[in-house]
């Protein structure tokens, strides 16, 4: 009865699927039409089950969902000659036909941060012309090598307006004041572990950092030699790089520390956003609640001259300076500094350096240093 049954199944798809291709192309053995071992004829089934399935799939029309079901929520930027479907809200623009997005589905009443970049809503027309020219620089870079990985980037310079408004409405313990990047983890002082390479390479160099200091501070305090007064009274500045400039005749009075610059992975060279100095603090002085201008960055401080009475609170945290160590703060917190030693316990001397936030990614740190770039 088994047999009766394989052999009838067999002439069913031999003459409904293979007849209608060829009737030579996979021709039944004897003993599989004749009658022959059960085991034989159930193989020769489930290698025409096989072929069968090969010309559904082979057949059927693609799918046009576009929608990848993801547990993360968020957006996938795939790089391609065409176009893929996506979700008639959230279509990109006709200038990016070949950036496609795959669209992720979101629970109901979340917000994907990259929307901003998919949607066609305009940017702030209250904006100021600062943050205009931001965002204009930003579409140049775009254009120029992609839109990939920017939805961050996008974001920040479309939101952050409001998100200034908000947050100056109330007190707040951090408020970058130029450009905030959403969705990066913001502590006070960030581990060592952060940067340990850079941070070694400070630690290590720091006899030799810390005798072109003591050689450049014994010819004097004067703007005549490179130094700069900042903020209140008793501040005092010998920058190597001022808002992404190198100052050259700075960095040829301090050769070995230039060098040290320079061998670091993350200094923040060619954009506005970073710097590199030392910064002198007198007896006495106090700079009062200040915040950095982004959160992009991490002020790398190293001690060099650090007397007990003087203190650094970020974010509500107080820490001290060593001399030798380094500090990794975050300075778009709120932050005061304070000397309150005497005369006879000098200055407070730092070797401060601006490295990258560690959750910046290389494409967005390449993006930011188009965006902020030095004005020569």
């Amino acid at each position: 009865m088994k047999i009766v049954i394989i052999k009838s199944f067999l002439s069913f798809f031999h003459h409904k699927l293979i007849m209608p291709w060829s009737l030579d192309l996979v021709p039944l053995p004897p003993c599989a039409l004749l009658g022959g071992p059960p085991l034989s004829g159930l193989l020769w089934t489930v290698l025409l089950l096989f072929l069968w399935y090969c010309y559904r799939v082979g057949s059927d029309p693609p799918s046009h969902s576009g929608m990848l079901k993801s547990g993360s929520g968020r957006s996938s930027f795939s790089r391609s000659s065409s176009r893929s479907p996506v979700d008639p809200r959230h279509s990109a623009p006709k200038a990016s036909a070949a950036i496609t997005m795959e669209m992720v589905e979101e629970e109901e009443g979340t917000e994907s941060y990259l929307t901003p970049v998919l949607s066609h809503a305009p940017f702030p027309t209250e904006a100021a012309a600062e943050s205009k020219k931001l965002y204009r620089a930003l579409q140049e870079y775009a254009k120029r090598y992609s839109w990939a990985g920017m939805g961050r980037i996008h974001k920040g310079l479309r939101t952050f307006l409001n998100i200034c408004a908000r947050i100056n409405d109330r007190p707040s313990i951090q408020k970058p004041h130029l450009f905030y990047l959403p969705d990066v983890p913001s502590i006070p002082f960030f581990p060592r572990d952060a940067h340990r390479h850079d941070i070694e390479v400070l630690e290590a160099s720091y006899p030799i950092i810390l005798a072109e200091f003591q050689a450049m501070y014994q010819r004097g305090i004067d703007t005549k030699l490179g130094w700069s007064y900042q903020g209140p009274k008793g501040q005092t500045v010998f920058p190597l790089y001022n808002a992404g400039v190198c100052v050259a005749s700075n960095c040829r009075a301090c050769p070995c520390t230039y060098r040290t610059l320079l061998s670091l992975r993350t200094f923040i060279s060619s954009n506005s956003l970073g710097s590199a100095g030392f910064w002198l603090l007198g007896p006495g002085a106090t700079l009062g609640g200040a915040y950095g201008p982004t959160n992009t960055r991490l002020r790398c401080h190293l001690g060099l001259q650090t007397p007990a009475q003087c203190e650094l609170v970020v974010g509500g945290e107080p820490q001290c300076w060593s001399e030798g160590h380094c500090l990794l703060v975050d300075d778009s917190f709120l932050h005061t500094i304070s000397h309150n030693g005497g005369a006879e316990d000098g200055p407070r001397v730092i070797f401060s350096v601006d490295l990258w936030h560690p959750n910046v990614a290389a494409a967005e740190r390449q993006a930011l240093d188009y965006i902020f770039a030095p004005e020569q």
